[in-house]
């Protein structure tokens, strides 16, 4: 179901040019629960057979990126992942960039999770390390081989982001002045949030793989249903929000589409004729 064009209900003229990579956020826009819906899946594979490169940007770590995911990657379905909200950048033939942490941020960043008595994670390129765990996280550490609880952990390991769960609906740290220790919260979901530089975002991501692949990033696309794709959505030259994203990004989006059940991603892939 293709719902909005912004520009073309403005009255706008509106050429659709084919984008020369697409990116894609992974949970709630590519994949629910965990696992991509196999249109989705058949679609990625059916683009893999044009010029178009595709790309993942998404939030998680790069030790938890779901296996069919780099599945995808390893046939050559995707060309690229963008993780950690730009933190981490690969393809199949290594890092194109990185931006660890410094140990001032990661003291920082302590600190302040102390402060609000909350478990919280830091991730490195190859496992996520947990603070603390309680009932919900011991069985969550069992099933997942990359998942450690080593509470000084980023003191001996490059680490590229951190996460917050919260205690509550209330307690989320609002109380925090996140600038004055040149951070920034970005929530991904009603219990939890990501901590991260101020420069930090999918879209210094974007820039460095496009960079890598010579193309300007007014000629790409972006799928994303979360607030950790508002500067992705700034930045490329045509914006898609999933049906069911936050209000926020649905604002500042190009084009709002259907859900992942609704078949949104292939809705606006046909208005640009890109599938073959």
């Amino acid at each position: 179901m293709f719902i909005v064009d912004k520009a073309a209900t403005a009255g706008m003229k509106h050429k659709l040019p084919i984008p020369k990579i697409i990116f894609f956020d992974i949970d709630d826009t590519l994949s629910r629960g965990g696992m991509i819906a196999e249109h989705n899946k058949a679609t990625l594979e059916q683009l893999a057979k044009t010029d178009i490169k595709l790309v993942i940007s998404t939030g998680r770590s790069k030790a938890i990126i779901p296996d069919d995911i780099l599945a995808l990657l390893d046939v050559g379905v995707l060309d690229a992942i963008i993780c950690m909200n730009g933190q981490y950048s690969f393809d199949k033939n290594g890092r194109i960039s990185h931006y660890p942490l410094s140990a001032e941020q990661t003291e920082k960043i302590v600190h302040l999770c102390q402060q609000s008595a909350l478990i919280h994670k830091f991730d490195s390129a190859t496992h996520i390390a947990w603070s603390d765990e309680n009932e919900r996280l011991r069985d969550y550490n069992a099933r997942t081989p990359n998942s450690i609880v080593d509470p000084v952990y980023y003191q001996s390991t490059p680490v590229y982001q951190c996460s917050v769960f919260f205690n509550n609906q209330i307690d989320k740290m609002q109380n925090v002045n996140f600038d004055h220790y040149g951070l920034k919260l970005v929530h991904w979901h009603h219990i939890g949030a990501d901590i991260l530089p101020v420069d930090a975002s999918k879209a210094r991501g974007i820039k460095d793989v496009c960079e890598y692949y010579a193309v300007d990033v007014s000629e790409c696309m972006a799928f994303g249903d979360g607030m950790n794709d508002l500067e992705m959505f700034d930045l490329v030259g045509y914006a898609v929000a999933m049906g069911d994203a936050q209000p926020d990004l649905i604002a500042r989006a190009d084009f709002v589409t259907g859900t992942i059940e609704e078949r949104g991603i292939q809705a606006v892939l046909e208005q640009f004729h890109v599938t073959p």
